[in-house]
This record gives structure tokens, sequence and C-alpha cells, in this order.
């Protein structure tokens, strides 16, 4: 019996251990379980085999034909009066080999090449994308850990407050409504408390999106420490790189970018092989044919071979090949425009999040003074109650003025930390 209880304790322990994540095993995981990842990462290969069906135009192209049946024919020479029947047995082994087409095989092969880079380029553009859709949800629900930690001391702090104000009443110090105004209080103040509960939910489900979670419940955490509000600003960093940095580093690094350029190498390729149109293609043939119908042996030979350098010239196609030149051209013109107008994007993309990064680290220097003030305001204005030189709605208002103090510091710091990670998406980092 012992032995039993003892089991289904140690299962209940297994079953309710809870994995606990940092932000980079998270990443690891969205890497391993997002679709949108394996999507992009297929599409890569698909292009690969593109790649090698192209290059299989550099080598020769070998087939075989085999056929049986009845032939019939007249004006046979040694039986020119009638149809003569007999059965056909043909066998014809051909090769084809191409030795110069004036670049059209190099562009095509070098088109899929460049195809298959803008693929890679997209994926890795994805992969950096997930990294910050997962710091941005990660943040989001260490913000929501936080404000209920922020919210908890709200109910601490009303729940003193209900129990001073009834022994106040019971003294003849202060008055029921006092008692009544901190019950509301202390309701609202749980209502704060389960509102940022469902709001640490929302931000795990956000993150199970992320993270490519399809269970409805999930049993995990992710690594959390406790903020010292004392010290939020002076442990902050600033960020590495200024602004001109950033932009030279995303030039060189944004995946984005790079897939614009091979875009256009793409379209470069595609008009080689436009061009290559306007001349000829020059390839080898060799062919060997057996074939066996006894009752026409004199006139149709058994055994016969070809071998030849042949030349293919479109001379005239209406107008196709100029026309078929002159779109290239403009898909070209275009995905260089394109190119750049992504790099006036990014470099806009950048300036606005370099700006937020040093818009909320202020923020954050300046929400962790007004916490400061507004903690002294509220131990001077407790003091003052106690005394009877103010009322219970000065008292309310100064609490109420801290607990907004800290939790918009809350918010701003994590706030921080997600342009941070904005900005690092931004130029590639």
């Amino acid at each position: 019996m012992k032995k039993t209880l003892l089991s289904l304790l140690l299962c209940s322990i297994v079953l309710s251990a809870t994995e606990t994540y940092t932000v980079d095993e998270l990443i690891l995981l969205a890497m391993e379980n997002s679709p949108d990842i394996q999507i992009s990462s297929s599409k890569i290969d698909a292009s690969q085999s593109r790649i090698d069906k192209a290059s299989g135009s550099y080598l020769p192209t070998i087939n075989l034909h085999v056929s049986a049946g009845e032939t019939g024919q007249s004006d046979v020479p040694n039986n020119k009066d009638k149809m003569v029947d007999d059965t056909l047995l043909l066998g014809k082994l051909s090769v084809k080999q191409l030795l110069y087409d004036f670049g059209r095989t190099g562009s095509n092969v070098d088109s899929f090449k460049y195809e298959s880079e803008v693929f890679k380029m997209d994926n890795e553009q994805n992969i950096s994308d997930k990294k910050l859709n997962v710091k941005v949800e990660y943040y989001n629900i260490l913000q929501a850990k936080a404000l209920i930690n922020v919210q908890k001391e709200n109910v601490k702090l009303n729940d003193i407050q209900l129990y001073r104000s009834q022994k106040y009443f019971e003294a003849g110090i202060k008055t029921k409504i006092d008692i009544s105004d901190a019950k509301v209080q202390l309701i609202q103040a749980k209502l704060a408390l389960k509102e940022a509960e469902y709001s640490l939910k929302s931000a795990y489900a956000g993150l199970d999106k992320v993270l490519g979670f399809k269970e409805i419940t999930n049993n995990y955490e992710v690594y959390t420490q406790d903020l010292d509000y004392a010290t939020l600003y002076s442990c902050m960093s600033e960020y590495t790189l200024n602004l001109a940095d950033s932009i030279e580093f995303a030039n060189a690094n944004r995946y984005e970018l790079k897939k614009y350029i091979a875009n256009l190498k793409v379209s470069k390729a595609k008009t080689e092989v436009a061009d290559s149109f306007y001349y000829p293609e020059i390839y080898a043939d060799a062919s060997y044919t057996r074939q066996e119908a006894d009752e026409f042996d004199d006139i149709i030979p058994q055994n016969q071979w070809h071998m030849a350098v042949n030349l293919d010239w479109n001379i005239y196609e209406g107008g196709a090949t100029d026309a078929a030149s002159q779109e290239k051209i403009i898909q070209e013109q275009t995905a260089n425009f394109e190119l750049e107008n992504a790099k006036l994007s990014i470099k806009k993309d950048i300036t606005d999040s370099y700006i937020d990064v040093s818009r909320d680290r202020d923020t954050v220097e300046l929400s962790q003074s007004l916490v400061e003030v507004s903690s002294e305001k509220y131990v001077q204005a407790e003091k003052r109650y106690e005394h009877g030189l103010s009322d219970y709605i000065e008292l309310q208002q100064s609490r109420q003025d801290y607990i907004d103090a800290k939790a918009k510091l809350v918010v701003n710091y994590y706030k921080y930390y997600q342009s941070i990670a904005y900005l690092d998406n931004a130029i590639g980092k």
C-alpha cells in the first residue's frame, strides 16, 4: 500500500513538473516548431532541385526507342501486285549534346542559383523576424509577471489600510466612511490584480503562437528574475552602435537587403537568357537504329547510324525575341528600383527604432525618479493621515500615484528591451 502511494506521488510530481526556458531556448523551440520557418526552408530545397534540373542541360540527352508491330507495304520488288504484311521490330538509341548556345544555359543556371539565394535570404529574414517575435512575447510575459507583483503590492497596501481604518474607527479617531473607502479601494486593487493575471495568460498564448505550440495548454514557464526598482536604470546598458554605424551594419548584414540584391542578380541572368535567343544553338547528335522485317529486307536497312554537328538559328520570330528581351530589361530595372527603395525603407526603420531605444531609455530614467518621488509622497501622506492633517482621499491618491508610477516603470523598462529587439532586427543583428 505504501509503495502504491509513493508511486502515485512520484507520478504526480513528474506530471506537474514545469519546464523553465530562457529566451535563447525559446528561440530554438520556435525554430523547431514554427510552420512558417519550415515552409521557407522547404522553398530552399525546391529551388536547389530547380538548379539541378537546369544544370542537366550541360549533360547529354540519351533516348532509347523500341517498337514492335505489324506493317504492310505494296510495290515490294519480289511481289509488286499485292500488299505485303510482316512483323516489324525496331530499336533506336539517340544521343544529343549541347556544344554552345552563347550563354543561354549558363545564364539560366545562374538565374536559378540566384533565385535559390533569394529563398535562402528570405528564410534567414524569417528566422530573424521569428527571433524578434519571440523576444517581444517573452518581454510581454516578463512585463505581465512584474505587473502582477505591483498589483499584489497594491492589494497588500490597501489591505493594510483597511485594517488601519477599522482600528482608527474603533478608537474613535476616524469616521466609518474611511472604512467604506478602504473596502472600495481594496476591491479595485483585487480587480486590477485579477486583470493582470489574465494578461499573463494572454501573454503566454501569444508566445505559444510564435513558438508553434498547438496544444491547448502548455506546461512551461519563462525564466524570470525579480526586478530591483532602485537600480533598474543604472543596470541598463546603452546600445553599442550609433545611428550611422547601425545603418552601415544593416547595409552589410540585413537579410532583406541581401534578398533584393540576389533578386536583382536573378533579373540580370534572365536578361542574358533572353538576349541569347538572338544567337544560334550548336549541338551534336548521333543515333543508331536497328530494325527487322524479313519481307522488306531489300528496301528497309537493318542497321543505320547517324552523327552530325547541327546549328539551329531562329532568324525571325515576329519580334517576339525583341519583346522578351525588353521585358527582362524592364524587370531588371524594376528589381534595381526595389533594392533602392528597400534601402530607404530600412534606413527609416532603423532611424525610428534607434529613436525608440533612446526615448525609452530616457523614459525609464524619469519613470524611476517618479517612483522614488511618489514613494516619498505616499509615506508623507500616511504620516499626515495618521496625525489628522489630511483626509483619506489624499492618502488614497498618493498610494494610487505610487502604484501607477511603479506600473509605468515596469512597462517602460520592458518596452526599452523590446525596442532593442526591434532595432537588432532592423539592422540584421
